[in-house]
């Protein structure tokens, strides 16, 4: 498909955890990282250091599972001290994991089903995040129609990074409408929100950006238009990924994570209103869709819906094989993924907190 030349576009970063000078100062000098362990700064040394790896800019709620399993203790309480490392796009995340700079990522099925499947990665789904697309496409009214797809044809999309989950998110989107991915542009665009002056200008047909970054959007222009492809694809889950190394080097570091992470879910599925998520997530952090109170609630409303499946009885990252092994087909069909693999194999729910379905 197209590729077209990197559009800049800055991403203002507020600094986490002000109290901490040691956490400014690594801020100032390099990449972003966030680290701490539990509610206090004091007990920051504590636990055993682990390096997670994000996709994602820090500043996002989309990581709300991972920010508040540090600012709620979650991680703590099962003797972690957990840094977040940020890196460029989920292929960055997978080459990362491979080379050892950390135990564990989060990125979407559609990227570990196609790195397996192609060079036989050692890549291992440990746990489902969410249920559906956690992804976006904002687009302009008064340009297209994305609830139609055919509008996108001989247009460009603004993607995060080349080849990683939103571009091949875009690319079902397309096949799955019977539409060629290969004739829609994509452009590596930022994710802020006034990334939307490239749309409106008609630079872009739109861009694939986080739940909460749709909600800016949508409150700050009355033209803007949201997708979830999530209607269209079925295979756009998030999870939680291993090395298959990794299942016997690091199995007990990799069993507290995930129980931390499943402490946070629960906690944010048991609190209705939120008012004692966000109370946790603003003693620690500061950011816009963080510190906005509506754009905060409704996109942690959106979210738990796909972290439960919309049945807050059925167990918290639980992958479920019939529909993980539909999620290959889907690619397969798509030609997004080599065919012939085994998709049963690449996903252990073995990691996951004992008592949860399927968990050892």
């Amino acid at each position: 498909m197209p590729f077209a030349t990197h559009l800049s576009s800055s991403l203002s970063r507020r600094s986490f955890l002000a109290r901490s000078a040691a956490t400014m100062a690594a801020a100032a000098a390099g990449p972003t990282l966030l680290t701490a362990c539990g509610s206090d700064a004091a007990d920051a040394g504590a636990g055993e250091r682990v390096t997670f790896l994000s996709y994602l800019p820090l500043e996002t709620l989309s990581l709300a599972p991972e920010l508040l399993a540090v600012a709620g203790g979650h991680f703590a309480d099962h003797g972690l001290n957990v840094t977040m490392q940020p890196v460029k796009g989920s292929p960055q995340a997978m080459q990362t994991l491979l080379a050892g700079s950390g135990p564990i990522t989060r990125i979407g099925q559609i990227d570990v089903m196609t790195a397996v499947a192609k060079t036989k990665q050692p890549l291992v789904n440990i746990g489902t995040l969410t249920r559906g697309s956690s992804v976006r496409f904002v687009y302009s009214k008064d340009n297209v129609d994305l609830a139609n797809p055919e509008s996108l044809i001989g247009k460009t999309m603004g993607v995060p990074s080349e080849g990683g989950t939103s571009d091949k998110v875009v690319s079902l989107v397309l096949a799955n409408s019977g539409l060629d991915p290969a004739q829609v542009t994509r452009q590596v665009v930022g994710l802020t929100p006034g990334t939307f002056n490239l749309v409106q200008q008609g630079r872009l047909a739109g861009y694939v950006v986080s739940i909460d970054t749709a909600n800016v959007v949508l409150s700050q222009h009355a033209d803007a238009g949201v997708f979830d492809p999530g209607t269209v694809v079925k295979s756009d889950s998030q999870v939680y990924v291993a090395t298959k190394d990794g299942l016997t080097k690091n199995k007990k570091i990799l069993q507290s994570f995930m129980a931390g992470i499943r402490d946070a879910l629960a906690a944010m599925v048991e609190d209705e209103s939120f008012d004692k998520t966000l109370e946790s997530l603003r003693g620690e952090y500061s950011f816009a869709s963080l510190d906005d109170d509506k754009i905060a609630r409704a996109s942690l409303t959106e979210m738990r819906g796909l972290w439960t499946g919309g049945d807050p009885a059925e167990p918290l990252l639980v992958t479920d094989e019939a529909a993980w092994v539909a999620g290959y087909d889907e690619l397969t069909a798509a030609e997004v993924a080599t065919p012939g693999g085994d998709a049963k194999a690449w996903f252990d729910n073995s990691m996951l907190p004992k008592g949860e379905a399927g968990a050892q």
